[in-house]
C-alpha cells in the first residue's frame, strides 16, 4: 500500500511538471508564430503518453521491488524486462500512429517524452528531508 502512494505521488510531480513544461513549450511556439491546432493536440498527447509511460514504469519498479523483497529476484528481474519491452513497443506504436495520422507536429508531439527526467530532478529540490527516509 505504502508503494501505491509512492507511485501516485511521484506520478503526480511528472504530471504537474508535463503541464508546466508543455506550457513553456506552447510560449515558445507561440513567440516563433508557430502555435496552432496540431502543436495544441501534440502537446497534450505527448505529455499524457509521457506521463502513462512514467506510471507504468513506477508500477512495474515497484512490483520488482516487491518480488525482490520476497527473495524472487529472478522474477524482480523479468518483471522490470517487461515492462520496459511492452513499454518500449506500446509507445512507439502509439507515437507511429500519431506521427503517420498528419494531425500532429512531430517535434511537439517528441518533447514532452524530454520533460520527464528534469521534472524528477527539479521536483528533488522541494522534497521534505523527512522523505527521504520513508
Amino acid at each position: 500500500m505504502e508503494s501505491q502512494k509512492i507511485v501516485l505521488k511521484e506520478t503526480a510531480m511528472v504530471l504537474i511538471g508535463q503541464v508546466v513544461c508543455v506550457a513553456v513549450m506552447f510560449g515558445v511556439y507561440a513567440l516563433l508564430n508557430k502555435f496552432g491546432t496540431k502543436v495544441l493536440l501534440s502537446g497534450i498527447v505527448g505529455g499524457a503518453l509521457a506521463t502513462a509511460n512514467f506510471f507504468f514504469m513506477a508500477i512495474g519498479a515497484s512490483l520488482a521491488a516487491n518480488k525482490a523483497e520476497k527473495e524472487d529476484v529472478k522474477g524482480g528481474k523479468a518483471t522490470i524486462r517487461y515492462s520496459y519491452t511492452i513499454r518500449l513497443v506500446v509507445l512507439t506504436l502509439l507515437l507511429f500512429a500519431c506521427a503517420k495520422s498528419g494531425y500532429f507536429d512531430l517535434l511537439a508531439l517528441l518533447l514532452p517524452l524530454l520533460f520527464v527526467r528534469p521534472t524528477l530532478t527539479i521536483s528533488e529540490f522541494f522534497r521534505k528531508a523527512g522523505d527521504m527516509q520513508k
